[in-house]
């Protein structure tokens, strides 16, 4: 059920917005049995901060106003309003300055995670009831980051699966570069035929124009470029080599022809009685007495 006393303006000369509106309207559809840690949700935000368009200043802040709620739940059918003075803000916020306290409690208000509730001076305080109890409290509303803690989850969790995309784009250039670079090296070194300076061009002209600050979308080019030019690297590398190989063996069987004696003095096979006129002559070459062998009738 939503009560008008929901909605508020802001004190003073600051203006509001009909989004605004909106976000008030919605904190007011909390379900009463909706719970959540408020350092778990605070976790989410810190990881999301890019994507809500925050500073770690800003968080620094909103850590401040969560430490003045006193549970670490926050609930749907709680009082989430926290009416801390601003040198008790500034305190908790590691001494920051008025100036720029009001400044990021205006970037958490814009981001849609806290809500001013003003009083009509626009100070901060709480009305308790006879029991103790806080009725009415005027300062800022935490309820918002209730409202869209899952919401904060997702968001934490797409920007987690993001940076281990981006760490392990960046761990497979690292390693294709190293491969590139030392592989040409080598080739270079050891005088391996083909033409290894315009594929050293190309990768340093690669390497000049990745970016200091790279986003995942100039890994993932920078990658995609790196891999085509390692396959050319390797092919080029694999047929130099394979015709290197050809090479080599021709060399070797031509040796192999050209050293082949053909006066060679070594007897392979026992001469035969049809060549007796050479057997003392080979003998004579051999510098040996002629053995004699046996019949293969004996």
């Amino acid at each position: 059920m939503m009560y008008s006393e929901n909605v508020t303006t802001p004190f003073g000369r600051r203006s509001v917005t009909l989004a605004l509106v909106r976000r008030q309207l919605a904190v007011c559809e909390i379900p009463a049995s909706k719970s959540a840690n408020k350092w778990k949700v605070f976790r989410d935000a810190s990881t999301a901060k890019e994507q809500l368009g925050l500073q770690s200043s800003s968080l620094s802040v909103l850590d401040a106003l969560l430490s003045f709620y006193p549970e670490n739940e926050l609930r749907g059918d709680a009082q989430l309003v926290v009416f801390p003075s601003n040198m008790q803000l500034s305190l908790r916020a590691h001494s920051m300055p008025g100036s720029t306290l009001r400044r990021h409690l205006g970037a958490l208000v814009d981001a849609g995670l806290i809500i001013r509730k003003d009083s009509a001076n626009g100070k901060r305080f709480a009305r308790k009831g006879e029991n103790g109890v806080v009725v009415r409290a005027f300062g800022f509303d935490l309820s918002p980051i209730l409202a869209r803690a899952d919401e904060l989850a997702l968001l934490a969790q797409q920007v987690i699966a993001v940076r281990l995309q981006f760490r392990k784009a960046k761990e497979e250039l690292t390693i294709c570069r190293r491969d590139i670079r030392k592989i040409i090296t080598a080739a270079i070194e050891e005088g391996l035929e083909g033409d290894w300076q315009a594929m050293e061009n190309v990768y340093v002209e690669l390497v000049n124009t990745f970016p200091r600050t790279p986003t995942i979308a100039d890994v993932r080019k920078t990658l995609q470029d790196m891999e085509t030019l390692r396959r050319e690297v390797l092919n080029c590398l694999e047929t130099k080599e394979n015709a290197r190989n050809v090479d080599t063996n021709d060399a070797q069987n031509e040796r192999h022809i050209q050293n082949s004696d053909p006066d060679s003095k070594i007897v392979f096979e026992p001469p035969t009685e049809e060549e007796g006129g050479e057997k003392d002559k080979r003998a004579v070459k051999l510098g040996k007495p002629l053995k004699a062998f046996p019949s293969p009738l004996s």
